[in-house]
């Protein structure tokens, strides 16, 4: 156990804060729509509502999920070894029904119930070793575990903790960002936070509900270098209150700031879903990241918020769920391990483009040269 004092997470004591700037952003967004046209700044009711839902929600997931999901964990929870054989047993069902269904006419009996057996179980192969994957994850890089196995026991002083806290927070953040970005089932965890089609404060706190889902680089890693974990946390609290403030339209540029850190304009074009600002400017605090790693994209174009293809809902499950549900689509209609698993890991674009593969090769194809020669 670390011997410092547990410090009071900053993104719950500024809950206050929120609601006053929201208000005042609001006022500024109104009269900017007297003199000019509407603005994806604007607030509109059913999309500040679920914002704020989702914003609650994400305070309460990281309390109950992990207690949820603990006894499914492998080889620590009760059912851990169920959840394992029951993934292996559906591997097994969905490869012998593969190579059963190459071999039947599609019109046949055979055929008909051998792509039944492996949509039905491939899906089950996904969902278990998902949860098994990320239980077992999430339990051996937490971040407590991590500062019990620091080596030699060391502890950096408390005033380089807090600067070495903050800077590795934001270094381990941008590439966690990235991944969310560029692996799909990540992206199902993250696309909450860009599925509003408006951009002001409110949006900000529309967070994330399933982290436990996911496999993200431990920040607990940190705790390895002997930094202690009330400075881990706080320094993630700093961070998530230096988000808050970017995601706004009624601050324009910072002038010299924009070299360095993360901006309101930086971050606007990490919300558009114009093609040239896809998966650009992950950084949070710091921008140089995105400028070291060729990630950056400075703002031009108007940006146009939400998704390349909007979900049209403001219900939460609808929100929290939406890619999960089209990952599970995609897994129940592949032919083949190699086609299950890209559906999964690999980019959400790559998902969009072999959907448009398979229902027309030759427009697939006409398309993708488009895009490369535009």
């Amino acid at each position: 156990m670390s011997a410092s004092r547990p410090l009071r997470d900053p993104t719950v004591a500024a809950v206050p804060f929120y609601f006053a700037t929201m208000a005042a952003e609001r006022v500024v967004m109104r009269r900017r729509a007297r003199t000019g046209s509407p603005s994806a700044g604007d607030y509109e009711r059913r999309d500040t509502i679920a914002s704020l839902t989702m914003g609650t929600i994400s305070l309460i997931a990281p309390l109950v999920g992990p207690k949820l999901l603990r006894p499914l964990t492998p080889g620590r929870g009760r059912f851990g070894r169920a959840i394992v054989a029951g993934a292996l047993g559906a591997v097994v069902a969905t490869s012998i029904a593969d190579a059963v269904a190459k071999r039947r006419d599609r019109s046949s009996t055979a055929g008909r119930v051998a792509r039944r057996v492996a949509s039905t179980g491939g899906v089950a192969s996904v969902a278990l070793g998902g949860v098994a994957v990320a239980t077992v994850w999430q339990d051996r890089t937490s971040m407590d575990r991590m500062w019990n196995r620091r080596p030699g026991r060391r502890r950096i002083s408390r005033r380089m903790g807090l600067a070495a806290a903050i800077a590795g927070w934001d270094f381990i953040y941008y590439w966690n960002h990235r991944f969310m970005h560029e692996s799909r089932y990540m992206w199902a965890i993250h696309v909450v936070h860009h599925s509003s089609e408006h951009y002001n404060l409110s949006t900000a706190l529309r967070q994330p509900v399933l982290d436990a889902l996911g496999t993200p680089v431990p920040y607990g890693a940190l705790c390895l270098i002997g930094i202690d974990r009330d400075q881990v946390l706080l320094a993630r609290g700093i961070n998530l209150l230096y988000q808050y403030w970017i995601h706004t339209e009624a601050i324009r540029r910072l002038g010299p700031g924009e070299a360095a850190l993360n901006t309101p304009s930086h971050h606007r074009v990490h919300h558009g879903s114009n093609l040239r600002y896809i998966d650009r400017n992950h950084g949070s605090i710091l921008i140089i990241w995105d400028r070291l790693f060729g990630t950056f994209e400075p703002e031009g174009e108007e940006v146009v918020y939400g998704l390349t293809k909007n979900i049209g809902s403001f219900g939460i499950d609808t929100i929290a769920t939406h890619e999960f549900r089209a990952i599970l689509a995609d897994v129940a209609r592949s032919t083949g391990w190699r086609e299950r698993i890209s559906y999964v890991v690999r980019g959400p674009g790559w998902a969009d483009r072999h959907r448009r593969l398979l229902a027309d090769p030759l427009a697939a194809r006409e398309a993708d040269l488009a895009g490369l020669t535009a």
